[in-house]
């Protein structure tokens, strides 16, 4: 696969604040790469490089082979970017802000033509076309946005949260895009929705401070999860503790957890010692053992549960806590 872009050792300072410190990242044609982050990590300063918008301090951004700084042009030819908040003439039509950034692209005639109409159908903006932007909702100015992006058909896209605003109809049509569009471009997508990052993305990269702390595919990061391939299993209260004996006697398994008695049965909750699978040998285990388990479950864990243990910063003392 094509390298389409990457970042190295990119860096970039506001007087005495880092915030980017010196980060590398690759991404090919047909990749879309979720770029995760809390607030203030550092994500749309990054994409501010990338997309020439912002000087680096130092370190590289090439886009398709080119350096950003070099070439400032030729890699904006390249790149369709959908800012976050999806900034538009207020006053314009959908239609006008299409034609002005086809003028913007050096889009003209038939080619323009098409463009246009193809872009229209994509995001499903025909019902709104003659109607100011500043009168859409939220969700259509932000189709309108990514329309702007993807006009001129570029093979790098970067967006800022681009289903922000959108119902879930909606949202799950610019996914479908998205992934449409994946198969030739480069993708990148900042987000806060974790949703969005296993429902699109092929890849994941968490930064936080400045800095990259993960990168991998999604299922990568579930497996990060103390709950990845955990089991939840209901049994007979009477049960439970022989049970919870011959779960605890399997090497495969971690943690056993009996939960309250309800309604005559209890909750057990089964860890995977090493996260790999273990539901069919604890599922072998209770047919050779005859437990009357009424439900068995399997847990993948929680993209969010895991966010949050990469991003958590060094824990706060007491008194800097009570002082925050």
């Amino acid at each position: 696969m094509a390298e389409m872009i990457a970042l190295s050792r990119l860096t970039k300072r506001f007087g005495p604040l880092t915030a980017v410190d010196g980060i590398d990242m690759k991404v090919n044609r047909g990749e879309v790469l979720g770029f995760l982050g809390p607030n203030g990590a550092g994500k749309s300063t990054t994409m501010k490089m990338l997309t020439g918008f912002l000087a680096p301090t130092s370190g590289s951004a090439l886009v398709d082979g080119i350096d950003v700084t070099r070439d400032p042009v030729a890699v904006k030819k390249r790149i369709g970017y959908l800012p976050e908040g999806a900034p538009c003439y207020g006053d314009m039509t959908p239609r006008g802000f299409l034609n002005f950034i086809a003028d913007v692209r050096g889009l003209s005639g038939k080619d323009r033509e098409d463009a246009i109409a193809r872009t229209v159908e994509r995001v499903e903006i025909a019902g709104v076309l003659e109607q100011p932007i500043e009168t859409l909702s939220k969700g259509f100015k932000r189709r309108v946005g990514l329309a702007q992006a993807i006009l001129h058909n570029p093979p790098v896209l970067i967006l800022d949260e681009p289903t922000d605003g959108l119902d879930p109809n909606q949202k799950h049509q610019v996914r479908t895009l998205i992934q449409e569009m994946a198969s030739d471009k480069a993708v990148v997508i900042s987000t806060h929705i974790l949703e969005e990052v296993e429902a699109v993305c092929t890849r994941a990269v968490v930064i936080a401070r400045g800095k990259v702390l993960a990168d991998g595919t999604p299922d990568d990061l579930l497996k990060r999860s103390p709950l990845h391939n955990a089991l939840h299993l209901r049994i007979d209260a009477g049960a439970a503790t022989a049970l919870c004996v011959d779960l605890k006697a399997m090497t495969i398994v971690g943690d056993v957890t009996q939960g309250a008695i309800f309604d005559g049965a209890c909750e057990i909750s089964v860890t995977s010692k090493d996260g790999n699978p273990i539901a069919p040998e604890v599922a072998s285990m209770l047919k050779d053992k005859k437990h009357p388990v009424s439900d068995f479950k399997t847990e993948k864990g929680a993209l969010d549960a895991v966010f949050r243990d990469i991003t958590r910063g060094p824990e706060k003392k007491p008194a800097e806590t009570a002082n925050a």
